[in-house]
Parts: C-alpha cells; sequence; structure tokens
C-alpha cells in the first residue's frame, strides 16, 4: 500500500463547516485511523492549520485540530534544507502554474522522501511531475461506502 501525502485541505474539510468535502475527506481520515490508508504529512501542514485558524482568531479550534491530525496521521516529516532548496527550485519551474509556495515546499518533502501520491482537492498539485494527486471526493465515490 502506498503511502500518501495528506494536503492540509483534507482535515480542515473534514473538522469545518457544511461543505460537499466534508463528508469524503472525514472518511479518508477514517479510513487512515483504521488502518486502511497509510498517510503523512509534514510539520508544514501543521503551521498551516495554527495560522488559519489563527487568522481567524480561532485559535483553540485550531489547536484542537493540530492535535487532532498529529494523532491521526502520526507520520510527520521535518522540513529541512534540502527540502528548502527543492521547494526554491519548483518554485521558479513551476511559475507559469503559480503553484503555491507552501504547496512547492510540500511538493519538495513528498520528493524528497520518495512519497509519490498525494490526498488533495487542490488540481495544481496535478501539474508537479512525478506526483500523483488522488481527490478525496474521488476515492471516497469509488471505495466509500456505497462506492
Amino acid at each position: 500500500m502506498p503511502t500518501f501525502f495528506v494536503d492540509v485541505n483534507v482535515p480542515m474539510y473534514a473538522a469545518g463547516g457544511e461543505h460537499p468535502l466534508k463528508e469524503p475527506c472525514a472518511w479518508v481520515l477514517e479510513e487512515i485511523v483504521e488502518g486502511r490508508i497509510s498517510a503523512a504529512i509534514d510539520a508544514e501542514i501543521l503551521q498551516e492549520i495554527l495560522y488559519r485558524y489563527g487568522a481567524l482568531n480561532r485559535r483553540e479550534l485550531g489547536a484542537r485540530l493540530a492535535r487532532d491530525t498529529m494523532a491521526i496521521i502520526p507520520m510527520i516529516y521535518p522540513v529541512n534544507a534540502e527540502d528548502i532548496s527543492r521547494a526554491v527550485d519548483l518554485f521558479e519551474e513551476y511559475d507559469d502554474q503559480r503553484l503555491p509556495a507552501r504547496d512547492c515546499l510540500h511538493a519538495a518533502v513528498m520528493l524528497g522522501r520518495g512519497l509519490r501520491s498525494i490526498l488533495s482537492t487542490d488540481s495544481h498539485f496535478d501539474a508537479v511531475a512525478g506526483l500523483t494527486r488522488v481527490d478525496p471526493m474521488t476515492l471516497f465515490r469509488e471505495q466509500g461506502p456505497g462506492g
């Protein structure tokens, strides 16, 4: 079973309000908890959660979601100097696609750790050579209850 990198939008949609992606993302996290999906994140995912909820002045909720994410996905890769250097290269390489800087960093961590699959709702990962994006909605429709 391949290990999926889990983008920040998966736990955020799962924890958020009513949205068409809430159920699929919550299902993905349950599959991870049950051991049917192998998953990893990097430290930057947790920073993104804290940053977003801090900006919304919902720090307690942000701290809880960060802790819950760490409990669900305990494989957390650090971000090192080699990752930063690779992220800068990707930032330049994918200028035409306007790949966001934080996603260049996630892609760099993935490529540096040999991860090739990402669970994400963000289609801009589709442009990154060597990575395959799996949309949580698609996975839910194919493998979830009733799929």
